[in-house]
């Protein structure tokens, strides 16, 4: 087994993890402490060390509000469970479960960006344990990144300083940390030529936006969306911003270093960082992905729907029960109004999809409700089909019954207990069959960061169910539910009208 490993900067020693095949490596610093002079900017290369790294440990949560303190929070109550969990801006750290017994074994690898609206979260959420991955012949790489105003602040001063790199430190974070695993994964067996990179939620959002960035070409062969596209349908509805330009961006960043009580970024850079994490919780801005014209250069979205991206294959689904967008309306006349304003000539058929001359005003706006991150993969897989990418998307809803006093349905983000299999570290009761799901699950998902195709055995050595790419003509993708079952069933009517109209208004603008 591979517990000691020679880097760029070093040696590092890893620890058996609790399959003793596993070494898991924790807390390496992939890049310079992002501190002082590197508060607001593009990471720098970690310094070399002398003697052994002991990474025996993960390194400090990025800036954020503290984990743990409000049980009223699924999030808090499900992951973020831990509020003396160590913080700092020092926090450029990654981790690797290898089970790699040479550094000539050229394993597939896996690099993990987690969720949180880039405001929070952290690689040591007990979910992310990549040892199980790893025992199917993978190298899993999980990436810390700065977050929030410390990630993706913008200003006048940082662009004339650094106009190559003005914005999106979070995900420049991130490309950082995939640019040292080329470089570095070798020396744990893996294949610096397969790599595949995933994210759920804001960690989706992020692969999407490396998958569009033009400065990653050939920098990853696959990659994992998960949850982490968004296109609410109806006016009205609350979504995560797509990307600021960098002129409001840069705008905010003046009015925030006013509210810091600082006029320059120099005064700015000498702030203390726990000064500033609990002045931007109290202003209460989201900070995100700034459309900055270098890494990225559109609506990341809207870039993947008109086969803007990297031509690689992907995999990309939902939960059964996370965010719907339905018509912000008050009366059954409001929403014939709205049908006409959003779908001119076509609100006829909109409307008769809802049964609108014999429903109420309640059974029309449900029939008209969408899961929005469903719509967006819908309108992607379909993207994907007619602009000539000619690499295959796979497409999976995870529906799966939760248990738990609290009956939460296939919510937001609990699918990462099951492709990651540590559904043991999780408070639910689960049984034996979410236990046979995960494993399941899992296996398809190692298949895909092999290979590009999720199929293959199960640990019994039986065929899982065949999983085909998404087409045009075939709309379909993987249902986990008690099981996995491809599921051949089309989209709805409602889905399918909507997903219409998306192509038909991006043809007339």
């Amino acid at each position: 087994m591979l517990r000691e490993v020679r880097i760029k900067n070093g040696l590092v020693r890893g620890l058996p993890a609790a399959d003793p095949r596993i070494t898991s490596f924790k807390g390496i610093p992939f890049a310079a402490p992002p501190v002082g002079q590197n508060r607001w900017r593009a990471p720098q290369p970690a310094e070399d060390w002398s003697g052994v790294l002991e990474a025996f440990q993960f390194g400090p949560i990025s800036m954020q509000a503290v984990p743990g303190i409000n049980k009223d929070n699924v999030y808090d109550f499900e992951w973020h469970v831990d509020p003396n969990v160590p913080m700092s801006e020092d926090c450029l750290h990654l981790n690797v479960w290898t089970p790699a017994a040479s550094p000539d074994d050229k394993l597939p690898v896996f690099v993990w960006f987690f969720g949180g609206g880039l405001q929070v979260g952290y690689t040591s959420e007990m979910e992310f344990d990549g040892e199980r991955i790893a025992r199917r012949g993978v190298v899993v790489v999980t990436a810390n990144y700065r977050l929030n105003a410390f990630g993706f602040l913008c200003h006048p001063e940082i662009t004339k300083e650094a106009p190559e790199a003005p914005a999106n430190f979070g995900h420049l974070d991130q490309q950082f940390a995939v640019r040292w695993v080329k470089e570095n994964i070798a020396a744990f067996g893996g294949d610096p030529d397969n790599i595949t990179i995933g994210g759920q939620s804001a960690g989706g959002g992020s692969v999407l936006a490396q998958l569009t960035s033009p400065q990653n070409e050939g920098l990853f062969q696959r990659a994992i969306i998960q949850s982490g596209m968004f296109a609410p349908v109806y006016p009205g509805n609350r979504r995560p911003p797509r990307g600021f330009s960098l002129e409001d961006a840069e705008q905010a960043g003046v009015e925030f270093f006013e509210y810091l009580g600082v006029s320059s970024l120099e005064e700015a850079r000498q702030l203390d960082a726990e000064f500033i994490r609990i002045k931007a919780l109290e202003y209460g801005r989201f900070w995100g992905t700034v459309i900055d014209g270098k890494f990225c250069v559109a609506d990341p979205f809207r870039l993947f729907v008109e086969n803007k991206r990297l031509q690689v294959p992907v995999m990309m689904g939902h939960t059964s029960s996370e965010f719907f967008s339905k018509p912000q309306v008050q009366t059954k006349e409001e929403l014939k109004e709205l049908a006409y304003q959003m779908f001119a000539e076509d609100a006829p058929e909109f409307l008769a999809l809802l049964d609108f001359d014999n429903s109420s005003l309640e059974e029309a706006v449900d029939k008209a409700a969408v899961n929005t991150i469903e719509y967006a993969v819908h309108v992607a897989g379909h993207a994907n089909a007619v602009t000539g990418a000619n690499v295959p998307v796979y497409y999976y809803n995870f529906d799966a019954e939760i248990p738990g006093p609290d009956n939460p349905g296939a919510f937001h983000s609990v699918d990462l207990w099951f492709f990651f299999e540590t559904l043991a570290k999780c408070w639910r009761p689960f049984v034996g069959k979410h236990y046979d799901l995960a494993r399941q699950m899992c296996n398809y998902w190692a298949n895909f960061i092999k290979n590009g195709d999720p199929n293959g055995l199960d640990a019994t050595g039986e065929p899982m169910p065949y999983w085909s790419p998404y087409t045009k003509d075939e709309p379909f993708g993987m249902l986990f539910q008690d099981a996995p079952e491809f599921s051949k069933e089309k989209p709805s009517a409602v889905m399918q009208f909507l997903v219409e109209q998306f192509f038909k208004t991006m043809r007339d603008s």
